[in-house]
């Protein structure tokens, strides 16, 4: 039987080993983490991540071919192949502080890897890393392996969190990269012989190393492009007159564009797309092509110019203050279908609202309270350190101000403004008639998402600002200022 195991048992490495052992009955499967509660979570019945269909696919293997332990040692030590699917902080100080990779947990489990093992290994990068990081890794598996074999790969994820499960099932394709001698191309068809249980032969492509690692990369700065230029239309928008829906519809009608990532929003968000854009940039720097290295900052500047500018037009909305006023919140996770709020646009958003002294009423189906006042308390790329180097007890300045409720009836109750910042399903079906009666007039709504029917909402008397969309004459009056 082979044994595979994943070091980390988070967004990544719980989903896409729980499909493995559902998929390959003969493999069995451990997933570990030094997190004792995160496992805990995993051998309950409330798992510690939400992603629809992932409950049904645990339950059905956990138990029988996979695990959830802290035995990380042991575990490793029996695994035939080892995932890592660790954090890779954004460094916060020292080389590259900003933009580069911080390698630390990765340069830990692979000195680990090397102390426990007794048997040659197949390691996979799961970890979006940097460019060259298998390099690194394959010297301190080499210098530490007491004569034991370690082969590299690089087999990066694709998966979009809300769609995870059917992602993983159905995927576009299976990257494998590995070293183009015949171990290294063993070690591949090794790998490929596992996911070719269920993916399509010609949807499991083979590269070198670095293609693979610059490929996740390249595929996410690709899509936070489109994000951003969608964006950046979208202010243009408001400006003329144009509507940015009828813009991207028209532009996505083009087969050489097409329509996907083309929805104009306050910003993306997620653990993947600002961290490797950053990543990429510190790349180009150290390559020396700062042109290069400056085309992707911008698709960042742009992101921040779309949440700031987002804050700006409800303040400036407002008679150009929200002091003491109640804003509500409806969304915090960065996107619908999951309560993950790595980046979310949502808390730079509330930032930037504390900061003019508003009080918000927060609502998510499925963020906790706890998690959105440690979010709101969170220097910028702590999120992205394993849970217990954290800081333990983050509480915010403006911790005060806000308030998380459990419905979007309750967080709007009163209010001055409601901003929508998750384009959840629910809140298309809202009955706004009720919430428009029991908030403080004039009563606006700022939707980040496009997600309502502005023209509706302005018949019951809403004053609604809506990304990229026509501005009203209430808007026109009362300009944001950049």
């Amino acid at each position: 039987m082979v044994k595979i195991c994943c070091i980390g048992a988070g967004y990544v490495g719980g989903p896409t080993m729980a499909v493995i052992a559902l998929k390959c009955p003969s493999v069995q499967v451990a997933v570990v983490d030094i997190a004792q509660k995160r496992i805990e979570a995993w051998n309950s019945d409330k798992l510690p991540i939400y992603e629809p269909g992932l409950d049904d696919v645990v339950k059905q293997c956990r138990g029988k071919n996979l695990f959830f332990s802290t035995e990380v040692e042991k575990h490793v030590a029996e695994a035939d192949i080892v995932f890592v699917s660790v954090n890779t902080p954004t460094k916060t100080t020292g080389l590259g502080a900003g933009k580069a990779a911080d390698l630390t947990y990765w340069e830990s489990a692979a000195r680990m890897i090397a102390d426990v093992s007794k048997s040659s290994k197949i390691v996979v990068e799961k970890s979006t890393v940097p460019v060259k990081t298998a390099e690194a890794i394959e010297k301190i598996l080499t210098h530490n392996s007491k004569g034991i074999k370690f082969q590299i790969l690089s087999n990066p994820e694709f998966l979009a969190e809300g769609t995870a499960i059917q992602d993983l099932f159905n995927p576009d394709r299976v990257l494998i990269g590995g070293r183009e001698t015949p171990e290294g191309q063993n070690a591949i068809k090794a790998l490929k012989d596992v996911y070719a249980h269920w993916v399509p032969e010609d949807r499991i492509l083979t590269t070198n190393l670095w293609s693979a690692e610059l490929s996740k990369l390249a595929a996410n700065a690709f899509l936070a492009q489109r994000i951003s230029s969608v964006n950046a239309m979208s202010a243009l928008c408001e400006a003329t007159g144009a509507n940015v829906i009828e813009v991207s519809y028209a532009v996505g009608k083009d087969t050489r564009i097409g329509p996907k990532f083309l929805n104009a929003s306050v910003g993306f968000g997620g653990s993947c797309f600002q961290k490797d854009i950053l990543n990429l940039v510190y790349i180009c720097e150290c390559n020396g092509l700062p042109e290069v290295a400056e085309y992707w900052k911008q698709v960042i500047k742009i992101n921040d110019y779309q949440k700031n500018r987002f804050v700006n037009r409800v303040v400036a909305s407002m008679f150009n203050t929200v002091a003491k006023k109640k804003i509500a919140i409806l969304g915090f996770a960065f996107k619908k279908d999951t309560g993950d709020t790595r980046e979310t646009p949502a808390i730079d958003v509330c930032k930037g609202l504390l900061g003019d002294k508003a009080e918000l009423s927060i609502y998510d189906p499925q963020v906790t309270e706890d998690q959105i006042h440690k979010d709101l308390a969170l220097s910028k790329f702590d999120w992205d350190h394993p849970l217990h180097l954290q800081p333990m007890s983050a509480s915010s300045s403006t911790e005060k101000q806000v308030t998380v409720v459990g419905d979007a009836y309750e967080a709007a109750k009163g209010a001055h403004g409601l901003c929508i910042m998750t384009e959840w399903d629910e809140f298309k079906t809202l009955d706004y008639k009720k919430i428009f009666d029991n908030m403080q007039k004039p009563a606006f709504v700022f939707d980040g998402r496009n997600v309502v029917n502005a023209d509706q909402l302005r018949e019951i008397g809403f004053i609604v600002f809506s990304i990229g969309k026509p501005l009203d004459a209430w808007l026109k009056d009362m300009p944001a200022v950049a």
